[in-house]
C-alpha cells in the first residue's frame, strides 16, 4: 500500500500539530509557575483551564479535518492517535493545576516543583520534534528524541515514588496524603502521556522511512 508523505501543498495537520504542543509548552510553563510562585492560584488554575480548552478546540479540527480529507499525508489513525495522545497530555497539566485550587493546598512542596519541571521538560521536547516530522531526512533525529522523552518519563516516575514515599512517612494529616497523591498522580500521568505521544511518533517514523 502506497504511503502518503507531506508535501508542500498539505501542510495543515502538521500545523495544527504544532499548534498543539506549542500550547502545551505554555500550559506547561503555567504550571512550573504556579508551583514556583504560589500565589493567584486561581487565577493561574483559570489560565490553564483557557489553555485545555484552545487544546481541545485544534484537537476538534484535526479530527473534523480527518474526516474531510480523502488522502492524508500519514495515516489515519495515527493523526487520531497522535491528536488524543496530545490532549491527554495537556488534560492532566490541566488537571494539576486544578486540583492544587481546588483542595486548596496551602504550599507546594519541592516534589511537586520537580515534577512540574519534568513535565515541561516534556512539553519542550515534543514541541521541539514536532516540525520534523514534515522532513524525513529528520525521522532519525525524531527516534533518538523519543528516546530522550522515554527517559524523562522514567525521571518522573522515580521522583513520583519519592514524592509518595516521603508523603507516606512524613505526614500524618490523611487528608493531605489524600490531596497530594492525585495532584503528584495527575503530573506523573502528563508524563506517561508525553511517551505515548513519543511512542505514536517514533511509529509514523519507523512505517514512514
Amino acid at each position: 500500500m502506497a504511503k502518503f508523505l507531506m508535501t508542500p501543498r498539505d501542510t495543515k495537520f502538521y500545523d495544527l500539530f504544532e499548534q498543539d504542543t506549542r500550547n502545551l509548552v505554555v500550559s506547561a510553563e503555567k504550571l512550573v509557575d504556579l508551583f514556583d510562585n504560589y500565589e493567584n492560584v486561581e487565577a493561574k488554575a483559570k489560565q490553564l483551564k483557557d489553555l485545555e480548552h484552545r487544546g481541545d478546540a485544534i484537537t476538534h479540527e484535526i479530527i473534523q479535518r480527518l474526516h474531510r480529507t480523502f488522502v492524508t499525508p500519514i495515516d489515519r489513525e495515527d493523526i487520531a492517535l497522535l491528536a488524543n495522545s496530545l490532549d491527554d497530555v495537556m488534560d492532566f497539566i490541566e488537571a494539576a493545576g486544578r486540583t492544587a485550587f481546588l483542595y486548596r493546598i496551602a504550599q507546594p512542596t519541592e516534589r511537586a516543583r520537580e515534577l512540574a519541571s519534568i513535565v515541561a521538560k516534556v512539553a519542550y521536547k515534543l514541541d521541539e520534534v514536532m516540525p520534523s516530522l514534515r522532513r524525513r531526512n529528520q525521522f532519525q533525529w525524531i527516534l533518538e528524541q523519543c528516546v530522550e522523552i522515554n527517559s524523562l518519563e522514567n525521571e518522573a516516575d522515580d521522583v513520583h515514588h519519592a514524592a509518595l514515599a516521603e508523603l507516606f512517612h512524613d505526614c500524618t494529616d490523611a487528608c493531605e496524603i489524600i490531596k497530594w497523591r492525585e495532584i503528584y498522580q495527575h503530573m506523573e500521568d502528563a508524563t506517561d502521556r508525553g511517551e505515548d505521544v513519543a511512542n505514536v511518533l517514533e511509529g509514523i517514523v519507523l512505517k514512514n522511512a
